[in-house]
């Protein structure tokens, strides 16, 4: 340590210019990339000298070869690594040279999104919403949307998988370290000076022949025009009939002429029109009437119906409600086919909406017209049951397919209807009798019990305050059910209607089974409404009594506990 008592002497000045010189040429800082010379390889490892270092960073042999940097592995090479760590708990110096690969990578990125110039990489993976590009020059990955690989959809990409290809940086995230790219501003751009020259060619009002339908938008349909233009025809120039969506009209692959309409050289893009090739056909609509039959084609089927041509450029809609009478849920799809002539009646003719409507049944003969011919309202028929729900039947009639209407209330007289339905099932013969047909509704009513004798007919010979004899079936709170003597219907009687004095009005007096007599309170012979009454008929007897027996004392015999007290209202 004697060199360093007398720091002014020669040596010492010495010592610290060339300490001071070695440490100004190599600072050592974590977190910064540092390159590193090779002084020793091993099976597993490779050492490095870096200067300012008290040791030799150790690199895996795996982790360079994995980076494609094998003809690296000589001894004297210099290798860049990102400095982590000067000294790990260990003691060691912490390197990596993947990560300073992935750091150089971002700053060359970074440089080129910022000069808007293209870099060079290859597909290496498909992902979920696109593709994984790997940077040539670091080994960077990026991140390359489906929308962006093609100008053009394309369903297989295999050709492109690990081709070096240029590629436009569109987005850099330096917080997170993310890169997308776009393979179509690369093709697109090449494309634009010849785009520009292939729009010269054309001027509003030329005609193009045979474009051919590329695809649809919910705003047009897509036409490709000899294989090195596309064009959009809108909506509104698809048809002079209302169209709702493209795929109405046209089917892709399909070939039409268009017509110039319109031509945007600084937007690139060329307008067409369709229908202005046709002469309007609202022009002229006046020839065709209403609820005349015309024969038209069929040029688009759909789900919901099918779109005929009454000619050119005059698209009309016939929907699934006017292909058959009797089937409610009739297909377009298996009653015709693209391009069949078939009859129809036009419906609807709206110039404001340029709409017109069309029915195919019409055309047809209807069948509840044939029914009402053949069976009218009060013919008593057999028919089969072909379906049943919670509260009526349905019934077919001899060979028309036409289902009728059967109510549970219109099954049977006596029993309760729901109970009844019950006993029907699909398959059955049922005698019915025609109650109402409505042709315009397309509707038809029937009825079973209607071709059965009527037991209210039992009271067409009886009138109101009548007395008749009745049997009790059955008891509750509200009041008794009876079955008059002779008749199959039953009848109520309500607790109220029992007895005058209203001690006397409790169910419980009755056990069932007993004969008692009663008054018809209320008759309706067309409604078929009955009200019975015992206190009518005690009201009835009580009067008769009165009358017959005026005297104070008359009446003690009698079963009419208020009786006197009546007479001497009657004497006052």
């Amino acid at each position: 340590m004697e060199i360093y008592k007398d720091l002014t002497n020669p040596a010492s000045k010495e010592f610290e210019k060339l300490l001071n010189s070695k440490l100004s040429k190599t600072q050592i800082e974590e977190g910064k990339i540092i390159d590193g010379k090779i002084n020793k390889i091993t099976d597993k490892f490779v050492f490095l000298f870096v200067e300012g270092l008290k040791s030799e960073p150790v690199l895996d042999i795996n982790e360079l070869k994995s980076m494609g940097l094998e003809d690296k592995i000589k001894l004297g090479e210099t290798i860049s690594v990102l400095l982590e760590k000067i000294e790990d708990k260990n003691g060691e110096v912490l390197v990596s040279a993947n990560k300073a690969q992935k750091i150089k990578g971002w700053d060359k990125l970074v440089e080129a999104y910022e000069k808007k110039e293209p870099i060079m990489g290859k597909i290496t993976s498909k992902c979920k919403g696109g593709c994984i590009v790997e940077h040539i020059d670091t080994g960077s990955l990026m991140f390359l949307p489906g929308s962006q690989i093609s100008d053009k959809p394309l369903k297989d990409i295999s050709h492109l998988m690990n081709e070096p290809q240029k590629f436009a940086l569109i987005k850099l995230d330096k917080v997170r370290g993310n890169a997308c790219v776009s393979r179509r501003e690369i093709i697109s751009s090449f494309k634009k000076e010849d785009k520009a020259k292939i729009i010269e060619k054309y001027k509003i009002g030329d005609i193009i022949k045979d474009a051919e339908v590329k695809g649809y938008s919910s705003f047009g349909c897509f036409f490709n025009v000899n294989g090195e233009l596309d064009v959009l025809v809108h909506l509104q120039e698809i048809s002079y009939s209302r169209v709702n969506h493209p795929d109405e009209v046209f089917n892709i692959g399909e070939k039409h002429n268009l017509k110039v309409i319109s031509v945007d050289k600084e937007k690139l893009q060329v307008g067409c029109s369709v229908k202005q090739l046709s002469p309007d056909p609202f022009e002229h609509i006046e020839n065709y009437e209403l609820g005349k039959e015309y024969k038209v084609k069929v040029v688009k089927i759909m789900d919901f119906g099918a779109f005929c041509e009454l000619e050119p450029g005059l698209t009309t809609l016939l929907h699934s409600s006017e292909l058959s009478w009797n089937k409610k849920n009739a297909s377009a799809k298996k009653m015709f086919k693209v391009n069949d002539i078939i009859n129809c009646v036009i419906t609807e003719i709206d110039k404001e909406k340029r709409r017109v409507a069309i029915s195919h049944r019409l055309t047809l003969e209807n069948p509840f017209e044939i029914f009402e011919k053949r069976f009218p309202v009060g013919t008593i028929v057999e028919g089969e049951v072909v379906n049943k729900n919670e509260y009526s039947l349905f019934v077919r009639v001899a060979d028309l397919e036409i289902d009728t209407f059967l109510h549970c209330n219109d099954l049977t007289y006596s029993n309760n209807g729901e109970q009844e339905l019950n006993n029907y099932k699909k398959g059955d013969k049922i005698k019915i009798k025609v109650l109402e047909i409505k042709v315009q509704d397309q509707k038809i009513r029937v009825g079973h019990r209607q071709t059965q004798q009527d037991p209210f007919d039992w009271f067409k010979d009886k009138k109101v305050n009548q007395t008749i004899t009745v049997k009790i079936i059955s008891t509750d709170a509200k009041g008794l059910i009876v079955r008059p003597e002779g008749c199959e219907m039953d009848f109520p009687i309500k607790k109220s209607n029992i007895a005058i004095n209203s001690a006397d009005t409790r169910t419980s007096r009755f056990t069932g089974g007993e004969r008692i007599d009663c008054a018809i309170a209320d008759l309706d012979k067309e409604k078929r409404k009955v009200t019975l009454s015992i206190k009518l008929l005690e009201e009835i007897e009580k009067k008769e009594a009165l009358e017959k027996y005026g005297a104070e004392g008359s009446g003690k015999n009698l079963p009419f506990s208020s009786l006197s007290e009546d007479l001497k209202k009657k004497k006052k």
